[in-house]
C-alpha cells in the first residue's frame, strides 16, 4: 500500500462513527509508523470533519427517517442513543460534553456528542467549540497509550532525556 492510501486510510478511519481517532490513531501510529505528531493532527482533523455536519443536520435527518418505513428505526435509535447520554452532558454543559467526548470509551466520541449536543438544543458554537476540545483531549490521550509516556516526555523536553 502507498504511504498516501495509509494517510488516506487513517484519516478517513478517523472520521467514521464507530471507530473515530480511538482507531486511527493506533493504526497509525502502531501498524504504519507514522511519526505520532503527524498522526495525531490528521486524526483531529479527520474526527472533527463530520462535526458541524452532524451538528446542523442531524435533526433533520432522524425527523425525515421516522417518516420513511425502513430507516424510522434508525432515527427512533438515534434519538434514544442522544436520550441516554443528555444528562451527563446537560448536567455539566459545555464541560460535560467536553469530557464525554475526551474520554476514549466506545460510545463515547464525537459522534455521539454532537448528536447529543444537537438533539438537546446546545448552542452550535459553544457545541463546536466543547467537540473540538474533547476530540484534542481524547487524540492526546490515545496518542500517549500508542507511543508511550517516555516518548512523550522526551518529545516535551526536547530530546534531554537521552
Amino acid at each position: 500500500m502507498s504511504v498516501f492510501l495509509k494517510y488516506l486510510s487513517v484519516f478517513g478511519l478517523s472520521m467514521v462513527p464507530v471507530s473515530e481517532l480511538r482507531g486511527a490513531i493506533p493504526l497509525g501510529i502502531l501498524l504504519y509508523d507514522f511519526d505520532w505528531l503527524l498522526c495525531y493532527i490528521l486524526c483531529c482533523i479527520g474526527n472533527f470533519l463530520p462535526v458541524p455536519f452532524v451538528l446542523f443536520f442531524i435533526e433533520r435527518i432522524i425527523d425525515w427517517s421516522k417518516t420513511t418505513k425502513h430507516f424510522a428505526r434508525f432515527g427512533l435509535f438515534l434519538e434514544r442513543k442522544a436520550a441516554k447520554n443528555a444528562d451527563k452532558v446537560n448536567r455539566y454543559g459545555f464541560f460535560g460534553l467536553m469530557l464525554f467526548i475526551a474520554i476514549p470509551l466506545p460510545m463515547t466520541g464525537a459522534w455521539t456528542g454532537t448528536l447529543v449536543a444537537a438533539l438537546t438544543g446546545m448552542k452550535p458554537k459553544r457545541a463546536l467549540l466543547s467537540c473540538l476540545f474533547g476530540i484534542l483531549i481524547a487524540g492526546a490521550i490515545v496518542t500517549l497509550i500508542c507511543t508511550g509516556p517516555l516518548s512523550f516526555l522526551s518529545w516535551m523536553l526536547g530530546d534531554k532525556m537521552n
